[in-house]
């Protein structure tokens, strides 16, 4: 029941904003009201039904709101002219903004605008910038991330923008060295700058950036050519606490102990995939900064050679060691020296055994993360080391760790009764243990895919126990029914995500029982031939906030569930109806979504190349369709390229039909069928 709905029966009031005389509401002063607008901040139905009381409450939603993500390009002038006192904008829904946009925005918001997110969005140019420059003069944050054709103009641009704190240019690639000059001279104030993937920056940016301007905080150079070079300027920045060099390939040991002499206030320090660096530049990393709490080494150099030199790393909070080869002795240095461990992420480590994992949960029993995704060779002995000492765990990831049998898995549930975050995909779980997870009843997310033990006795246990839960992953877990889905929607009403991808005895009536979950906003049913038009038609009724869907190979699915999500799904940004029984009207009808900006159609048979560019021309929000080659031939060049040119990509797929496998060969390729073409 919607906010206006709880007003109308609890107290008598006119909703008609042309007449509003006598409402009680009206003695409320607009502090009262703003302050029940706070209230309302996480449910945007509920503010809608707010602002239909009466025209005062219209008024006032309209002057209390200051953020805004406007769905559409075309809805931004209309959009500003009602809250026109935005201080910040973001356009990430909007694929296609130009520079008249942007100056239209500068005008309309002026010195209110705060912050502007442009990430998602293609044909600006400096000009409109420029506009934001010269008329948001109290601009302080601004995202132009992904702009792969941006010059250095932009960059100049955003140099004029005086007060400005933090920019991100991710993925930038014509972004050069002069354009970061620009930066570096002109925002002297900068306290976060993100260049991820500029591959056109270099030492001498970095370094300018480093000299200019001295209250940066945080710096994100991953993926550039920076070397050693630029180091000692980064090392002289007095307030820096966030580096990251993800993949900077020039970065070495004589970089890591250029930086670690100089950057005394350094926190949190990411060189993973960094691969030319050693066990001495990160030893010294590690003994000499004392103000290090986060350490990424993922994928990087041997850490079998590094922990065992460790000594006094008394304040690191956190490490990752994703990839890498930890030894037994490692982990035992690991566990001596870094006494305030709070994180530990090992997945994918080779050498992980149960006696190293003993050694360090016995060490840190205040442990609060542990990941040890696909360590294979640990068994129920680590499992009872880490349920025995870390009784405190609020997140433990362990996808796939073969050897741990469901006795091992059993303990989890009987000791660590403050998960939040469990992550048991293709695991030995049966019912038992789920029956132990559900005296964790704080969890929010589980993951128990490929787990082909579990039923619905076990998952019915969850539903009765586990109220919080927000996030469940049940893929190719094909012992579940309608029966253990029903009882996950009946006692999780907080439900946003689950997916049932490839759990076959899944029908229609799963999804009538989840479309009473009116937060979910992710649906993954791929594979599931029982389910038709009938259970999506209810998921769009009853779930407004839906956003993602993936019914590929559902071929039950056709129009009539098309059209009941463009009636009511008016949230959807995402679906994949591969191998549906949809046709150009259930396409079409897609098509009057106005956010949605992920479409992935192959081989629908139904679906012409008439069809498709009809819906092509009628859908602004598009960002990215995934199609079949086939279709290519047969579309317009001109209507391609005026799509491109809204800020939508293309991306022309030459897939095989693919025929329904049988199970044993299902199983051989369920690694490379999780959510990707």
């Amino acid at each position: 029941m919607g906010m206006e709905k709880r007003m109308r029966k609890r107290i008598r009031v006119d909703v008609n904003p042309e007449s509003n005389t006598g409402s009680p509401f009206e003695a409320l002063s607009e502090e009262i009201l703003f302050l029940i607008l706070d209230l309302l901040d996480s449910n945007p139905s509920d503010k809608k039904s707010f602002s239909l009381v009466s025209r005062s409450f219209y008024a006032v939603e309209s002057r209390h709101r200051r953020s805004l993500t406007p769905l559409r390009s075309e809805l931004i002038p209309s959009s500003l002219s009602r809250y026109n006192s935005i201080s910040h904008l973001n356009l990430t829904l909007c694929p296609y903004v130009t520079d008249a946009s942007l100056s239209s925005i500068a005008s309309l918001l002026g010195l209110s605008l705060r912050s502007i997110n442009l990430s998602g969005s293609r044909s600006y140019s400096h000009k409109g910038i420029e506009c934001l420059a010269d008329k948001c003069l109290n601009l302080a944050e601004i995202d132009v991330s992904n702009g792969i054709e941006l010059t250095d103009e932009v960059a100049a641009a955003v140099g004029r923008m005086s007060k400005v704190e933090k920019v991100r240019m991710g993925r930038c690639k014509k972004l050069t060295d002069l354009g970061i000059g620009c930066i570096a001279v002109g925002c002297p104030n900068l306290k976060l700058l993100c260049l991820k993937g500029c591959v056109g920056v270099t030492d001498l940016g970095v370094a300018l950036v480093a000299v200019k301007c001295r209250k940066l905080r945080s710096l994100d150079v991953s993926f550039t050519m920076i070397t050693k070079k630029c180091l000692p300027g980064i090392a002289r920045l007095p307030n820096l606490e966030d580096l990251c060099m993800t993949g900077c390939l020039g970065i070495n040991d004589q970089a890591l102990m250029i930086l670690i002499q100089g950057c005394k206030s350094l926190q949190a320090l990411d060189v993973s995939n960094c691969h030319n660096i050693t066990q001495a530049g990160v030893s010294a990393v590690l003994t000499k900064n004392q103000s290090l709490r986060h350490l990424d080494l993922s994928y990087s150099c041997p850490v079998n050679s590094i922990l065992p030199g460790l000594h006094g790393v008394s304040n690191l909070n956190s490490i990752k060691l994703d990839g890498c080869h930890v030894s037994t002795d490692g982990l035992k240095s690991l566990a001596t020296s870094c006494v305030s461990l709070k994180e530990l992420s090992l997945s994918k480590c080779s050498g992980v055994t149960d006696e190293g994992i003993s050694v360090i949960v016995a060490k840190h029993k205040d442990l609060v993360k542990l990941d040890i995704t696909c360590c294979r060779y640990i068994t129920d002995l680590s499992m009872a080391s880490i349920t025995r000492s870390c009784t405190s765990l609020v997140s433990l990831r362990m996808e796939s760790c073969a050897k741990v049998t469901c006795e091992g898995l059993r303990l989890i549930g009987r000791h660590c009764l403050k998960l939040e975050e469990l992550d048991l995909t293709d695991n030995d779980l049966d019912d038992e243990g789920l029956r132990s997870l559900a005296r964790c009843r704080s969890l929010r997310s589980l993951k128990i895919g490929i787990c082909l033990k579990v039923t619905n006795e076990g998952l019915i246990q969850i539903g009765k126990s586990c109220p919080n839960l927000q996030e469940l992953d049940l893929y190719r877990s094909i012992g579940i029914t309608d029966e253990g889905v029903s009882e996950i929607a009946r006692g999780c009403s907080n439900l946003e995500t689950i997916s049932m991808s490839y759990c076959t005895s899944i029908s229609d009536e799963s999804l009538k029982c989840l479309s009473q979950c009116v937060r979910l906003n992710t649906l993954e049913i791929r594979g599931c031939p029982l389910v038709s038009s009938v259970g999506i038609s209810a998921i769009a009724a009853g779930c407004r906030q839906l956003r993602k869907l993936d019914i590929k190979k559902c071929c039950e699915i056709n129009d009539t569930a098309m059209l009941s999500l463009a009636n009511f799904s008016h949230n959807l940004r995402q679906i994949n109806l591969s191998y549906c029984s949809v046709t150009d009207v259930g396409v079409l009808a897609l098509a009057r979504i106005s956010c949605l900006q992920v479409m992935i159609m192959l081989h629908l048979s139904g679906m012409s190349p008439n069809g498709l560019s009809m819906a092509l021309l009628m859908s602004g929000s598009l960002m990215k369709v995934k199609l079949h080659a086939s279709f290519k031939p047969f579309i317009s060049p001109i209507l391609i390229e005026r799509v491109e040119l809204r800020g939508c990509m293309f991306q022309w797929l030459n897939k095989p039909f693919q025929v329904e496998l049988e199970s044993s060969e299902v199983w051989k390729q369920q690694s490379h069928d999780i959510f990707v073409e």
